[in-house]
């Protein structure tokens, strides 16, 4: 017999080994080394306070000896909690409010790629094929739900394969050739395929976990699963969504790229079919919605069929670039350069009560590189990336400020905030030269209203030009980035650096439109459209984005085997 628990808060400073986790765990219960018969790592994060030397603080699931007795009082910062089950095969991902409605729905004994689920082989020849629209996370986590299920998917994809996009993308930075179906925005992984792999959420969902697990079968890093900050990196994230498209087809989902949905088929308030490149039409009653935000053209499109949408807010500003060695140094002190210490972060944030904003610092990619995202001929947007090593010499974060609805919104139209940050990418076009060169000042001149018409060597390609940053934002923008990077540099002394930077502009923190949506999954006004995922504005970053599109899948698949 055993217990088994999870002890939260045990630490280790730098040059400790792990090897030393299962004893000191067993000293702070009041037990022998041997009474531990297990000891494995849940999480670890770094605690690099400034107050104290840096150390790791771990979770750790036990497996105690049956006449184990847990102590009613525990060393300061240590506590005990019983194990958690792991996360299921296929967990229930709805909110609890809806759990009444939800199941999970499993492989159980069959095969667990086919055969498994409600419907089995059988149901193949009897369903439509469910239709999924786009291949990011939200997306790629929909299909690979439904076809564990044996129920038939088809994912249609603007874009190109990663390979292919890879390639397309090193056009673009390197000689300014934009390909306007396959660049940072649109292909296979989304988004998030250029970026630093950040895996973070602040979502208590234990679905996190097996989404995490899934990656790591794909080939990601088996850190992921017990990192506190887990991020794979721009150059392995490509491999794992390489392999989990070949996952999907191994298990009979038909992949189809540079396949733009061109048309709604909507018949009495319901799906009925999609158009594809103008031409083909893919009779379904059941459509995953999981376009990424920067998909104008499909957002007009669901305007003129009469699909329920509203602005919503969301945030802009500017990428602020810095040597990363200042970085480390302002956040580990006498400890930077420790070769157990990875490259440092920050997240910061400053609220602007007189001027009713909030600035603050949004993915921050250690080690990166600033990165141009165009995917529209005459715009220029900013967007930071890493890889998995995080080895570059720069550091690099978004500096945005909350953008209000009433801010851009205009009566009747529920997309003027697409409207409204077109202006500001053109007038970056421009202001950069008209090549795809982004406009850039250093920090501190725009801080202190001052331009010298200089700027210093960054990350960014094909290259920047020395603007008034001013120039391309709107002023409620620029004036609270300035009283807001005062206060940032407050709270972290060293960031108005002489050499740091400023590139714009930053637009795409999250879209600026919310498809309407019931707590089905479903489309307020119309049925068997279930929009999902960052595009949809129900999720942000790679995870959450991947969490609702399993919800939505969930969903779909609920509806489809007739459950209430």
């Amino acid at each position: 017999m055993m217990n088994e628990i999870r002890l939260n808060g045990l630490t280790l400073v730098l040059d400790e080994k792990e090897e030393r986790l299962k004893e000191k765990a067993a000293r702070a219960l009041g037990a022998a080394p041997s009474d531990v018969l297990s000891c494995r790592v849940v999480k670890k994060a770094l605690d690099a306070r400034r107050s104290k030397p840096p150390r790791f603080v771990y979770a750790l699931h036990l497996s105690l000896k049956d006449h184990v007795i847990l102590p009613d009082v525990l060393p300061e910062g240590l506590q005990i909690q019983r194990r958690e089950g792991e996360p299921e095969d296929f967990p229930v991902v709805c909110e609890a409010k809806e759990a009444t409605s939800c199941v999970s729905v499993r492989t159980g004994s069959a095969s667990p790629l086919h055969d498994g689920g409600p419907f089995g082989k059988a149901a193949k020849g009897k369903i439509k094929p469910v239709v999924v629209i786009g291949s990011g996370p939200a997306g790629l986590f929909a299909a690979y739900r439904l076809a564990r299920n044996a129920i038939p998917v088809i994912l249609l994809e603007r874009g190109r394969p990663v390979e292919q996009r890879v390639a397309d993308v090193r056009d673009f930075w390197e000689r300014g050739l934009l390909h306007p179906e396959s660049n940072v925005l649109f292909g296979e992984g989304g988004a998030g395929a250029f970026s630093d792999g950040k895996l973070t959420s602040r979502s208590k969902n234990p679905a996190a976990g097996w989404v995490r697990k899934v990656l790591v079968e794909m080939g990601a890093p088996e850190a992921i699963l017990t990192d506190a900050k887990p991020h794979i990196g721009t150059d392995r994230l490509r491999q794992v969504i390489l392999r989990l498209r070949q996952k999907l087809v191994q298990m009979g989902c038909d992949v189809r790229f540079e396949s733009r949905v061109t048309d709604f088929v909507i018949r009495g308030g319901k799906m009925a079919a999609v158009a594809v490149n103008d031409r083909q039409e893919i009779e379904t009653d059941c459509v995953i919605l999981a376009i990424g935000q920067s998909a104008d053209d499909t957002y007009r499109l669901l305007r003129e069929r009469g699909v329920s949408m509203e602005p919503k807010p969301f945030a802009m500003g500017l990428r602020a670039e810095h040597p990363q060695e200042l970085i480390n140094a302002t956040q580990y002190g006498r400890w930077a350069g420790h070769p157990l210490l990875p490259p440092a972060e920050y997240f910061v944030t400053a609220a602007l009560e007189e001027q009713d904003r909030s600035v603050y610092t949004f993915c921050m990619c250690p080690g990166g590189q600033v990165i141009g995202c165009s995917a529209f001929p005459g715009r220029v947007i900013t967007n930071g990336m890493s890889n998995a090593a995080r080895g570059g010499v720069f550091a690099n974060s978004a500096v945005v400020v909350n953008v209000r609805t009433d801010d851009f919104a205009r009566a009747g139209d529920p997309l003027s905030g697409l409207v409204f940050r077109d202006v500001w990418e053109k007038k970056a076009f421009a202001a950069g030269g008209g090549n795809y060169f982004a406009p850039a000042q250093k920090l501190a001149e725009f801080v202190e209203g001052k331009f010298s018409g200089v700027v210093g060597r960054t990350s960014f390609l094909p290259g920047v030009r020395a603007v008034r940053l001013s120039e391309v934002l709107p002023d409620f923008v620029a004036n609270a980035l300035r009283e807001g990077l005062r206060r940032i540099n407050q709270k972290m002394p060293g960031f108005i650096f002489p050499e740091a930077h400023l590139i714009g502009v930053e637009t795409r923190t999250s879209s600026p439109v919310r498809i309407r949506r019931g707590r089905d999954g479903q489309s307020e006004n119309v049925r068997g459209l279930y929009p999902c995922g960052e595009g949809s504005g129900y999720a942000g970053g790679i995870i959450s984005s991947a969490l609702d599109g399993l919800k939505a899948a969930q969903s779909a698949a609920e509806a489809i085997s007739g459950r209430p």
